[in-house]
C-alpha cells in the first residue's frame, strides 16, 4: 500500500473516533477507539510497542512506548492535551528514529478542531 494512501485511512479513523466520542477523554480511551477503527480498516496494527533504547553498548531499559504501529510503517502518538507542544514534536520525532520509521501522526483528540493543523500534525524522519 502506498504511504500516503495509508496515511489517509488512518486519518478517516482519525477523524471517525474524533467526531464520535468528542474532545475530553483520556488518551487511552481514543487509543482503544483508533485501534479497533483500524483495523475495522483492514490494517494491521500494534499497540503499546515498546521502543528498544541504546546508548553505546549499553541496551537501557527506560520503558518508552509508542502508542499504535500502523502496517509497520505508520506511528500514531496520540494526545488529550490543552495544545500540542514542540515537546510532543521531538517525542514522536524521536520515536521515528528510534524505531527507524519514516512517518509519525501526532493527533491531539482534546481539540474542538481536528482540521486545525495545530491538532493533527505529520512528522517525517
Amino acid at each position: 500500500m502506498d504511504i500516503n494512501d495509508l496515511t489517509y485511512k488512518i486519518r478517516g479513523s482519525i477523524f471517525q473516533v474524533h467526531n464520535t466520542l468528542g474532545p475530553g477523554l483520556f488518551e487511552s480511551v481514543y487509543e482503544a477507539a483508533l485501534a479497533y477503527e483500524l483495523v475495522q480498516q483492514g490494517l494491521q496494527i500494534r499497540t503499546q510497542v515498546g521502543i528498544p533504547v541504546s546508548y553505546k553498548e549499553v541496551h537501557l531499559e527506560m520503558g518508552f512506548r509508542l502508542d499504535i504501529l500502523v502496517e509497520g510503517l505508520v506511528i500514531v502518538e496520540i494526545k488529550s492535551v490543552e495544545k500540542l507542544m514542540d515537546v510532543h514534536k521531538k517525542q514522536l520525532l524521536t520515536y521515528l528514529k528510534l524505531t527507524n520509521t519514516k512517518i509519525g501522526l501526532l493527533v491531539n483528540f482534546n481539540a474542538a478542531n481536528l482540521f486545525d493543523r495545530e491538532n493533527l500534525i505529520r512528522i517525517i524522519n
